[in-house]
């Protein structure tokens, strides 16, 4: 009898080892930290505001359904680095703000907020061929000096990667996902103007520069 509860407690053991094992064997963690080029282009003449909150800076995709594998990705760092780049190269001068809408420095004159709406990804044997393709999807907002909103818009993000030359499922989707991320700051970039109230806002803003350049231009000719 000693012999068979012996048996029976090691064959247990066995079966809870190889569970957590197979537990382990489908648990996909994928850390995203890439580093993106700064645009080159036309800045606008505005100060402006990045509140980039700690739910977006951690952002993580926790994915564990019953027809697939458990997914953690980790996407903050590399979105971070994305945004305060775009966004950096967009404006004479950004300030990074560590809270909002509290403590705004006076000098400040439009404040941005992005915020992730969701991440989606698809696998090889799911789109039947050898890619994995992402769609990211951001709710941006702008706020003026007063807090006030001063648009609402959505950036959506694809990419897409081969599987073939890359050592693991983590490795193509992190790729798929740096990808899509340079299609996000991409959008943002080009999009900006486009938006047709914040196409009203800088309207606005370069009127009054105009305006402040000419009445300086006035005094110093009566001077």
């Amino acid at each position: 009898m000693a012999w068979s509860k012996n048996r029976f407690s090691a064959v247990w053991k066995i079966a809870l080892v190889s569970a957590l094992l197979l537990a382990a064997a489908c648990s996909h963690t994928v850390s995203v930290d890439g580093r993106y080029p700064q645009p080159v282009g036309h800045q606008h003449p505005l100060t402006v505001g990045i509140y980039l909150s700690d739910e977006f800076r951690k952002f993580t995709h926790h994915e564990d359904s019953a027809d697939r594998d458990e997914w953690n990705i980790n996407t903050g760092e590399a979105q971070k680095n994305l945004f305060e780049t775009v966004l950096g190269s967009m404006f004479s001068e950004t300030i990074s703000l560590s809270q909002y809408p509290q403590d705004l420095p006076k000098n400040v004159e439009l404040v941005i907020v992005p915020e992730v709406r969701e991440l989606q990804f698809t696998m090889p044997r799911e789109n039947r061929v050898n890619i994995f393709e992402v769609w990211i999807k951001y709710d941006m907002h702008a706020y003026d000096q007063r807090g006030e909103s001063v648009a609402n818009w959505v950036i959506t993000a694809y990419g897409k990667t081969p599987t073939a030359f890359l050592k693991s499922q983590e490795d193509a989707l992190a790729q798929a996902i740096n990808i899509a991320l340079r299609d996000a700051g991409a959008t943002l970039y080009t999009g900006f103007e486009r938006v047709p109230e914040l196409q009203a806002f800088l309207a606005s803003k370069q009127r009054a520069l105009s305006l402040k350049g000419g009445k300086a231009a006035g005094e110093e000719t009566t001077e």
